[in-house]
């Protein structure tokens, strides 16, 4: 009774710390969209699943899950999210959903602010059978809400960072009485974090629904690039750079250049208003570079930067490199996705920071399928190796498909559990 007179408390405290703050959320550049929604919930309709997906990660998640969810009953579902880029990811998913799937209907929307008395009414409007909340999205406004409704609540791919369940663990009582019926959560090390919080009973371990979002089929088709990136020639990608490790990619193909001068140098800053920047750059350091856009079939010379200015040809390039860097790993920026390089049977490197793509696991770095690397100058070390060596292609790219296959197969697990948790 004391507990959960202290967790009521709480909750009060919560709603009123809600109360002063959501006027000043019209302001956030990532909230203002959907503002009146977020604040009321007044567009949320019925629905037999609610899913929760914080953003574009998540959304993906999400799309893989009602992609392959085949109910025996028609089944209406929601997907919300915190993001526009995650609401537009779940607009094409419904999309695609809906030619193929009769018996599945769903509708998307921002979720709301998580103030308990807006949850709750949302709640109430929705009315799901159970609810959905993917990777980390443990939120006591909706869980209260949820609870005191006697909905069932799962988690799906879920994730736990050690630093999150100390902070859970100031108020354990708390959390364990919102605790949800079941995690299916995405490593043994998450599994045993979710279990010191919510009790072991109700965790399993999945494999991370990522892996069945990675294609290992590589088409055997004519690469557009080939005219003007040669075989003979050494080729380094640098993919996906981001703005805050720009110095240090400057460190690294002077560098390069330095030491092999006839590096072709394929640059693909990850977003495009860098561009600018870039061409200064290049200006600056007096080197030979060419943007792609003004590329024709005709090879070109060794020693040549290619800044990208085009969207959509990175795998391209990836699958004629001799080297490659995959960017967002200098800086703490959660890395980009480096396994791609693997399946066309490319080691890539990477920087230190790799938060974003933990999921993938250790054992990739121990069975030498990919590299990371401290720093700019090792970086510049192993692509270095790379660029002089002979790469084991065929055998780098089979292991790598062995690798992601292996560990495929959480979507249908997850699915399976969606559906006895439905009519159980």
């Amino acid at each position: 009774m004391i507990n959960q007179k202290k967790n009521l408390t709480a909750l009060r405290l919560y709603d009123f710390i809600w109360r002063l703050c959501i006027p000043l959320l019209r302001f956030n550049s990532r909230l203002k969209d959907g503002y009146a929604t977020r604040c009321s919930g007044n567009n949320l309709k019925p629905a037999d699943i609610w899913i929760q997906a914080a953003s574009a990660g998540e959304a993906y998640l999400a799309w893989s899950l009602i992609e392959n969810l085949k109910p025996v009953q028609p089944l209406n579902i929601l997907i919300t999210t915190n993001t526009r880029q995650g609401l537009d990811i779940i607009k094409k998913a419904i999309d695609s959903i809906h030619s193929d799937n009769k018996r599945i209907t769903a509708d998307c929307a921002y979720i709301p602010f998580d103030r308990p008395s807006i949850m709750e009414s949302a709640v109430y409007k929705i009315n799901p059978k159970l609810m959905i909340l993917l990777e980390t999205e443990i939120w006591p406004g909706l869980l209260f809400a949820l609870k005191k409704l006697k909905r069932k609540i799962i988690i799906i791919n879920g994730r736990l960072t050690p630093k999150s369940l100390r902070r859970y663990m100031l108020w354990p009582s708390f959390w364990r009485a919102l605790r949800p019926d079941k995690i299916l959560a995405i490593s043994d090390a998450d599994t045993n974090r979710f279990a010191e919080l919510f009790g072991q009973n109700a965790v399993q371990t999945m494999h991370n629904i990522k892996f069945d979002r990675l294609n290992t089929m590589v088409e055997n088709t004519d690469n557009p690039l080939k005219s003007f990136l040669p075989n003979a020639s050494p080729v380094l990608v640098l993919g996906s750079v981001r703005k805050e490790e720009e110095e240090q990619i400057i460190n690294i193909m002077t560098d390069i250049k330095l030491k092999i001068p006839e590096t072709i140098i394929s640059l693909f800053p990850r977003h495009m208003h860098r561009i600018d920047f870039w061409k200064d750059t290049l200006n600056r350091l007096n080197v030979n570079w060419k943007l792609r856009s003004d590329l024709t079939k005709k090879p070109v010379k060794n020693g040549t930067i290619i800044l990208w200015d085009t969207f959509g040809e990175l795998s391209s390039a990836y699958e004629l490199a001799k080297a490659v860097f995959v960017g967002g790993s200098l800086a703490p920026l959660g890395g980009q996705n480096f396994l791609e390089p693997m399946i066309f049977g490319i080691t890539p490197v990477i920087g230190p920071f790799w938060d974003n793509f933990t999921w993938v696991g250790e054992d990739i770095f121990k069975q030498g399928l990919a590299i990371k690397a401290d720093n700019w100058q090792s970086v510049v070390s192993e692509l270095i190796t790379r660029l002089q060596g002979s790469q084991p292609g065929d055998e780098i790219q089979k292991a790598a498909i062995r690798y992601i296959n292996d560990r495929k197969g959480g979507t249908a697990q997850a699915c399976e559990l969606i559906l006895d948790e439905l009519i159980s």
